[in-house]
């Protein structure tokens, strides 16, 4: 079930929508304070982001720019704004689509279903026998759950996914997250390590990453790895 997150200030708006959108069988999460709406919104691993642009305390093209450099899209601006300047300038900052308020439901709907289709067929998936991750945004799926990992957690994920069953070493590790291995305090790859198996938790996934002791990382035996 796709995930919609709300991100709209004005109450009445905000129920509206999440009654419209469940009854269309969408799973609906709304953010109702917005000092820190990129960490709860990437938080909540939504399908799509229904955003508005005026809200009190900052602005919905601080927090467009704040997940699209997060890798979690579709976003989709729904907003009283309706100059072309505004429209531009939230699709500059990686807005997928923008609606100008009041919307008929229908086309709405129309939009949402249309920004999940593409999302879905542009996923690049690797499988790694009991989850799966998307190469291009870092998102980690086990089942009917999901949440996007931080860039350095992807990275290291996705290069010892793709190199199962090998043991990928530190120093591949280091050239991948930071280009180099002269001068990289080993405890700065402990540290996103151990905060990528948090994650992993997360998900029910503990375990599923096998440090293999003077030489590197590699998935544990029994999880396979295909395209």
């Amino acid at each position: 079930m796709a995930k919609i997150v709300i991100v709209e200030d004005d109450v009445f708006l905000r129920e509206e929508l999440q009654s419209l959108l469940q009854k269309e069988g969408y799973s609906v999460k709304a953010v109702s304070s917005f000092s820190n709406a990129g960490e709860e919104i990437a938080s909540l691993c939504p399908s799509l982001v229904l955003l508005d642009l005026n809200l009190p305390g900052t602005s919905g093209y601080a927090i467009c720019r704040s997940l699209k450099a997060q890798g979690i899209g579709p976003i989709l601006v729904l907003t009283s704004r309706n100059q072309l300047q505004d429209e531009l300038l939230a699709l500059d900052l990686g807005a997928d689509d923008y609606l100008t308020k009041p919307c008929h439901p229908s086309r709405l709907i129309a939009r949402i279903e249309n920004l999940l289709d593409l999302y879905k067929n542009m996923r690049s998936l690797l499988n790694a026998g009991s989850f799966q991750l998307d190469e291009n945004t870092y998102e980690l799926i086990s089942g009917s759950e999901s949440l996007t990992l931080p860039e350095n957690e992807g990275k290291i994920l996705r290069e010892i996914i793709s190199r199962s069953p090998e043991v990928v070493t530190k120093e591949s590790l280091f050239q991948c997250l930071w280009g180099t291995s002269v001068y990289i305090d080993e405890n700065i790859l402990q540290v996103n390590m151990t905060r990528l198996r948090k994650d992993l938790a997360k998900l029910g996934l503990e375990g599923c990453i096998e440090t293999v002791r003077g030489k590197g990382y590699r998935m544990q035996q029994g999880e396979a790895n295909e395209t």
